[in-house]
């Protein structure tokens, strides 16, 4: 049977084309399908909840951006239940046009429209080229396409892609504030069949973790990471929705749930944490043939951290609970 993949629509969006830039082989690896069927839907909390409500089997949704940090949507959706976890991630260089109909000049743009992403790494461009256009939010930068080709807007900062969808063209290419950003989206499906994707030996996995409100308890949690030698990449709270003044913690990490190191520092926050969320652990993506930049630092495991160190510790804790060895 065909897999249904939902993701942020309309069709034109860069993550519909973060999702096919997958290699069929890659798709295949992940999902168990290397040709599923694609589904827009109106916004990320739509497309996860597909996948919740039977109605999708995987959804792709951004989930950072290297200019604007996490997507609040996305993160919210991902703690919700029953739970989801990410088989895969997918870097993708976001370049922007700026698309108006047909025989539209600079001088009449009067409104513009955009992903609020989007408009945030185009902002200043915006300000110094489109000075009197009033800037409208969607809920993704393909939405603002079809505004604009429905006569709602004068122009749409979106992905070049929708021009070709929405009859549109270019008035300006290459639109950016810092140069080319880059968006992480993720694969995400409910956990068990076809099960986690194996450990490649650069991997990455991702929890989110809430812990009591007391002077040192985020620096106890951290610790439990650093002391296995755990390389954090990315460390970002959202508020509880149910509880003021509590956040939950998304936290990154290098390696995989089946390394001895990962999975002890997993267990050490389930002890320590009022509530952990496993929310996957996959293949660290790259981004033109190089490695993305969080790739672990430094000259290696430090004493007492390497697989070889884990094992030895392992089997020397057994042999005391056995009474074979001292």
């Amino acid at each position: 049977m065909t897999l249904r993949v939902a993701f942020l629509g309309p069709h034109g969006t860069f993550c519909e084309q973060a999702l096919r830039s997958l290699t069929p082989d890659v798709l295949g690896d992940a999902l168990g399908d290397p040709e599923p069927s694609l589904h827009p839907w109106s916004s990320t909390t739509a497309a996860l909840d597909a996948v919740r409500a039977g109605d999708a089997d995987a959804a792709c949704v951004p989930v950072e951006n290297s200019v604007e940090g996490g997507v609040p949507a996305t993160m919210d959706g991902l703690v919700e239940q029953p739970p989801l976890v990410i088989v895969r991630e997918i870097l993708l260089r976001v370049r922007f046009s700026v698309l108006v109909r047909p025989g539209t000049s600079v001088g009449d743009v009067r409104s513009v429209a955009s992903h609020p992403h989007g408009e945030a790494q185009t902002r200043r461009w915006i300000a110094e080229h489109l000075p009197d256009a009033e800037v409208r939010l969607t809920s993704s930068t393909a939405a603002a396409a079809a505004q604009v080709a429905a006569g709602e807007v004068d122009a749409a900062v979106c992905a070049p892609v929708a021009a070709a969808h929405h009859g549109l063209v270019e008035l300006a290419s290459g639109v950016h504030d810092t140069g080319d950003a880059v968006t992480r989206f993720v694969l995400v499906r409910p956990p068990g069949a076809p099960g986690l994707p194996a450990p490649t030996g650069a991997d990455r996995t991702s929890l989110a973790a809430t812990t009591v409100n007391v002077p040192g308890a985020l620096l106890a949690v951290l610790t439990e990471i650093a002391v296995r030698g755990v390389d954090l990449t990315r460390i970002e709270s959202r508020p509880l929705r149910d509880r003021r003044g509590e956040y939950w913690f998304f936290l990154d990490g290098t390696g995989h749930v089946a390394d001895a190191a990962m999975g002890e520092a997993l267990a050490a926050l389930r002890r320590r944490c009022t509530d952990v969320r496993f929310l996957g652990s996959y293949p660290r993506a790259r981004l033109d043939d190089v490695a993305d930049d969080d790739a672990p630092r430094g000259t290696g495991p430090g004493p007492g951290q390497t697989v070889k160190d884990y094992a030895e510790a392992a089997a020397w804790l057994e042999a005391l609970r056995d009474g074979s060895g001292a």
